[in-house]
């Protein structure tokens, strides 16, 4: 069945950067107003581009340290092609008793190289951009009073103004010590773990030896990509001040904060912002067995590598020299994810989409298995914020013998649990919450939190001072999704989350069923469906 998509209007008119055309029945081809008139006073992608340039490449500045942002092309597949089969007889997990068969009593635990996690979620990666150190506590605590885990992303510590750096190696960061404290403080040591992210900047300088050996880190995680973009990561800068101190750390400024002219600009209002980029490295094998050795012997419990949307020939690559490596587990980022600042065109149009990059993953590990390989285990990302796309993600990853995909990478939800608890707490303290939210759920936090007083009963006074209301915030979210995982199971009569397969998934599109080798419904239990009615 041909599929035919009308994205073209994104190209030159999105909310990501604030850009609209003057009426709706834009070019098929460009994007453009069939008649574009001189006199039109909206800024379409075009416009706005003659004005401000390459920063148009980027979400709109504005928001930065207080959004998310992520592609808006339709990939013509995502998980709502896929629905979840539901059973009526027997069980699996438990024994096939309707006192027993209850969904309050579904398994949702999962391990991912040897880290146990009260449901199948790592929170992550979030670096050194404003948004992440911004709301950092309400990430912190929630991810550890849920028992997942949590990635500190990277340049954390050369973005800390206050790092102390000593022969081009950083001794202390106070940021870097605040996160992984904030987690620690609130995790039962059993559920969960914090991890830090590292890329090529942050192990120039010496992130790796200081996380483990001064903070105690367990899980280290080399960063060789992700799903919204291909290049290093990037930030905004507001003072002039910080961009020469970035730029004499090693990395990539722009437009050149020790430039004369450019100095001039700034202070002059041409440009608010400079832009901060991070280099991205080229991994050959060799390096990577040796550096995952390197890193264990450093004290390392655990080294995972979080690579991105890359074509097919390099997932088939990571995954040979991973399990060459034999890293505990790689966390692959699909396209359309989001983050901070990623150049919005590459965000909508380039790399593999997560449906297609997650069944070439299959593909390859299935095949080193066959060839007696090791495999690590699989943390799925991109675009993920329900149980539906958890349980869709896990299930096609098994075979018959467990599910390959023991996690799922989510960052812009959590975020956004945490940003809009944020938001509403601040409304309350001002007294000018929505009339009918007041009216739904109350006006104070310990009221429109559902499950304040669930936590209050645990942790006491705690709660909306060390707990901090945004952390609530983000541990109801993910206790949604927990609930609503257990439910999807118990329809499937699957009563632990490692029971899940391939046979519990049906396509409803040809096309998903090409890329996945899911059957169509209609092909579903065809052969048994004739021999129970003969």
């Amino acid at each position: 069945m041909e599929r035919v998509f009308k994205n073209s209007s994104y190209l030159n008119a999105m909310s990501t950067t604030a850009t609209r055309t003057r009426v709706r029945d834009v070019n098929p081809q460009s994007g453009m107003c069939p008649l574009c008139v001189k006199d039109c006073p909206f800024l379409c992608e075009i416009s706005l581009s003659a004005f401000r340039g390459r920063e148009v490449l980027y979400p709109d500045p504005e928001y930065f340290g207080e959004s998310t942002a992520s592609s808006l092309k339709d990939y013509g597949l995502d998980w709502s092609n896929f629905n979840i089969l539901a059973k009526l007889r027997g069980a699996e997990g438990t024994v096939p008793d309707p006192d027993k068969m209850l969904f309050p009593s579904v398994s949702v635990e999962s391990k991912i190289g040897g880290i146990k996690v009260k449901l199948p979620l790592a929170n992550g990666a979030y670096g050194s951009t404003d948004v992440a150190r911004k709301y950092w506590d309400g990430i912190a605590v929630g991810s550890a009073l849920a028992g997942v885990i949590l990635i500190v992303g990277e340049n954390v510590c050369g973005v800390d103004s206050e790092s102390q750096i000593e022969n081009g190696k950083v001794v202390k960061s106070p940021e870097m010590e605040r996160r992984i404290k904030l987690f620690r403080e609130f995790w039962d040591g059993k559920y969960g773990e914090v991890a830090v992210q590292t890329n090529v900047e942050d192990q120039r300088l010496g992130v790796d030896e200081y996380v483990i050996s001064k903070l105690e880190v367990n899980v280290l995680e080399r960063k060789w990509g992700q799903g919204a973009k291909a290049i290093g990561g990037e930030i905004r800068v507001y003072t002039l001040e910080k961009a020469i101190e970035l730029k004499k750390r090693g990395y990539l400024v722009l437009p050149d904060p020790e430039d004369p002219e450019v100095q001039q600009a700034f202070k002059d209002g041409l440009f608010k912002t400079f832009e901060r980029h991070s280099r991205v490295g080229s991994p050959e094998r060799v390096e990577v067995v040796e550096d995952v050795e390197n890193l264990r012997e450093m004290g390392a419990k655990y080294v995972t590598i979080k690579t991105g949307c890359y074509r097919p020939e390099d997932v088939a690559w990571t995954l040979k020299v991973a399990s060459e490596a034999k890293v505990d587990y790689i966390t692959f980022d699909g396209a359309g994810g989001g983050t901070g600042m990623s150049p919005v065109p590459m965000m909508n149009e380039m790399g593999v989409p997560t449906i297609y990059l997650e069944a070439l993953i299959l593909k390859g590990a299935n095949k080193l298995k066959k060839m007696g390989r090791y495999v690590p285990d699989i943390s799925m990302a991109g675009a993920f914020i329900n149980e539906t796309q958890i349980f869709k993600s896990i299930a096609m990853s098994n075979f018959g013998d467990g599910p390959l995909i023991k996690t799922v990478t989510t960052g812009r939800s959590p975020l956004t649990a945490v940003m809009k608890a944020a938001y509403f707490c601040e409304l309350a303290e001002k007294g000018k919450l929505p009339k009918d939210f007041v009216n739904k759920f109350g006006d104070s936090p310990d009221k429109f939190f559902i499950l304040a007083d669930d936590l209050k009963a645990e942790y006491g006074n705690k709660v909306g001072n060390d707990i901090p209301w945004t952390a609530v915030g983000l541990y109801t979210y993910l206790e949604r999704i927990k609930v609503g995982l257990k439910q999807l199971l118990a329809g499937s009569r699957k009563f632990r989350l490692e029971l899940i397969s391939r046979d519990d998934l049906a396509a409803l599109d040809p096309l998903a069923s090409e890329v996945t080798g899911i059957p169509m419904m209609h092909k579903v239990d065809e052969e048994l469906f004739e021999q129970i009615l003969e």
